[in-house]
């Protein structure tokens, strides 16, 4: 009986030390599933597209793109859609300058080089801004011919925020994105509730010359023109036919003298520099009342060309021109901030003071 007994107690050891064995073998043997390499998304084109989940390598389909790009994330750029002029160059750092150039695929100049492209390996291209009518078909071309993915982001005033918080999660960057947007939401709020307040027949008319001319006109309804509009200013170039391509419709001083604007705003210093003493322009209402701006272009231009998220400044830069009472921006303070945070480039007074001397109420810069 006692022999038994001992049978069957060291059975049941034998049975639990077993147990034990298998429960280790067990645990080393499971594995956790591998996290997913990649994530699908649906773009701003209603497609879905498959893109890495951990993306350190991105390339713009143009200039908009290549803006936004470089202000989310620098780092993450393989290459440029157009090359850095040397004035741009002052105001990004020297280890951006020799990105390659693999041109645009949209606009008058049209110049993708499809091999430099697939040779710089971008992880993902990004086209960024206004939705065309072909958008999805354009989107799903470029990458059938890259054999990359190809996602549309857009980001006019209304949604620029939305597109900076959706690049700071594709791109893993949130914390930076985040304060981004949050600076173009309080922006637009702050332009909004100002334009709102301002009665139609209290509107500065604005005109917006472009070129070395000035008689290029960027005209109400223009893509590049949405600036004017948001502030609350009455952009006088009204035509039948308006181009939204880049340097709009052009004009003659016949149909300048007739828009009759209290101001202008200029892209080119050198028509800046001649209109005051130039026979023809010296007829001009604004001219006449010194009440002619130059448009600060560097590293791109605060309005326009490309319409992009350096309009957002242009808001306040604008419509503190023709609302000082209305927009109290210290434009010295605003440039500062705004180069600081987008383009990672710390202004100095000087620099901000410098750039502002034929660009803003005088007062402000002396």
């Amino acid at each position: 009986m006692k022999k038994m007994l001992r049978l069957c107690i060291l059975f049941l050891c034998l049975i639990s030390c077993l147990g034990v064995f298998l429960a280790g073998c067990s645990s080393v043997e499971t594995k956790a599933e591998p996290e997913a390499a990649t994530v699908v998304i649906t773009d701003s084109a209603g497609r879905e597209v498959e893109i890495p989940k951990n993306i350190q390598r991105i390339a713009p389909s143009g200039p908009l793109a290549q803006i936004v790009l470089y202000t989310v994330a620098p780092d993450k750029l393989v290459g440029w859609s157009i090359d850095l002029s040397d004035a741009q160059k002052e105001y990004i750092p020297e280890k951006y300058w020799d990105l390659p150039v693999f041109g645009q695929f949209y606009g008058k100049n049209v110049s993708l080089n499809l091999e430099a492209l697939i040779a710089a390996d971008p992880q993902v291209i990004f086209d960024i801004g206004e939705a065309k009518d072909t958008i999805a078909e354009d989107m799903e071309a470029i990458q059938e011919q890259s054999g990359i993915p190809t996602v549309f982001i857009e980001a006019d005033f209304d949604n620029m925020a939305a597109a900076y918080r959706t690049l700071g999660e594709i791109l893993n960057v949130e914390e930076s994105a985040q304060a981004q947007a949050d600076y173009i939401e309080d922006t637009l709020t702050q332009v909004d509730e100002i334009a709102a307040s301002i009665a139609e027949g209290d509107k500065v008319g604005v005109y917006f010359g472009t070129g070395e001319t000035g008689l290029n006109a960027n005209a109400k309804g223009s893509f590049h023109a949405k600036a004017l509009d948001r502030v609350g200013v009455e952009n006088v170039t009204v035509i039948e036919e308006v181009s939204s391509a880049g340097g709009g419709n052009t004009i003659n001083m016949e149909q300048l003298l007739k828009f009759d604007p209290d101001m202008i705003i200029l892209d080119n210093s050198s028509c800046y520099e001649y209109i005051a003493t130039d026979s023809l322009w010296r007829d001009v209402r604004a001219v006449q009342n010194d009440n002619y701006y130059l448009i600060p272009v560097e590293p791109y231009n605060w309005v326009s060309d490309p319409p992009s998220v350096n309009s957002i400044l242009g808001l306040k830069w604008l419509g503190n021109l023709a609302y000082p009472d209305l927009y109290e921006y210290d434009m010295v303070k605003e440039a500062r901030e705004f180069y600081q945070l987008f383009y990672h480039y710390d202004l100095t007074e000087q620099e901000a003071k410098y750039m502002l001397k034929n660009s803003t109420i005088k007062k402000q810069v002396q």
